[in-house]
């Protein structure tokens, strides 16, 4: 859905936050409520950070039938309660984007427009990506989970210098991070891609479909053998 309609990374960020945030309050929601639930929090989010949202009758469509914009209105009302509407939270990616931007900056000027590297940075969202697949990313807060990623495309020194965190901080998330590291890179890098009506400087800003649950089973997979490898005498 984020790739149909060119939303930015920091939407579908804020959808899974409201969406993981709203569950943890809920106890025996119904398996065909999640995709409601999902469509109405990316909804609520593209009206946040996007400039020019979709319509509710678009998050309708995308769900062939199984949502209506009445459900979706009525879940909207819900889950902003619910978050008691607490709606702008630093997320992994925000966290990511200033990490990279403080990396880079050379000259203490024109601190707003973007300087780092956009191939390293869409590689370093992949992994993100996949690693927010996991219930166990909720162990962690979201400024570790991106300084985590962040070291493993650079060393922890910089990722010390750019976001102040500790190694005892960091280290564990970055050990928990291996295994979905490993998985990405038997994989073909992710290439930047181009949306006709978003400018070439926002490109890898863009959230991009990626068949994560296929990686997520490998990366499980992977964590088994691990396991067993221990485990063995």
């Amino acid at each position: 859905v984020s790739e149909v309609y060119s939303l930015h990374r920091q939407t579908a960020y804020l959808a899974q936050d409201y969406f993981d945030r709203y569950m943890l309050t809920q106890e025996n929601v119904s398996k065909d409520l999640l995709q409601l639930i999902g469509i109405t929090a990316l909804f609520i989010a593209s009206k946040i950070e996007e400039i020019y949202p979709p319509k509710i009758y678009e998050f309708a469509y995308v769900t062939d039938g199984a949502c209506d914009m009445w459900d979706i209105q009525r879940t909207e009302l819900q889950i902003l309660k619910t978050l008691d509407w607490n709606l702008c939270p630093e997320t992994p990616i925000s966290w990511l984007k200033l990490y990279a931007q403080v990396e880079a900056q050379k000259d203490g000027e024109n601190f707003l427009e973007p300087q780092f590297c956009q191939e390293t940075y869409i590689q370093i969202t992949q992994l993100l990506d996949l690693c927010m697949m996991d219930i166990s990313s909720l162990d962690y807060s979201y400024s570790v989970l991106a300084a985590a990623a962040f070291c493993h495309f650079s060393t922890f020194d910089i990722v010390h210098k750019v976001s102040g965190l500790t190694l005892d901080s960091v280290v564990s998330c970055y050990r928990w991070m291996s295994p979905f590291m490993e998985t990405l890179r038997s994989e073909a890098k992710p290439q930047l891609k181009n949306f006709s009506k978003v400018k070439s400087d926002d490109q890898h800003n863009i959230q991009t479909h990626v068949a994560y649950l296929e990686l997520l089973r490998k990366v499980q997979e992977h964590q088994a053998d691990t396991s067993d490898c221990q485990l063995s005498p």
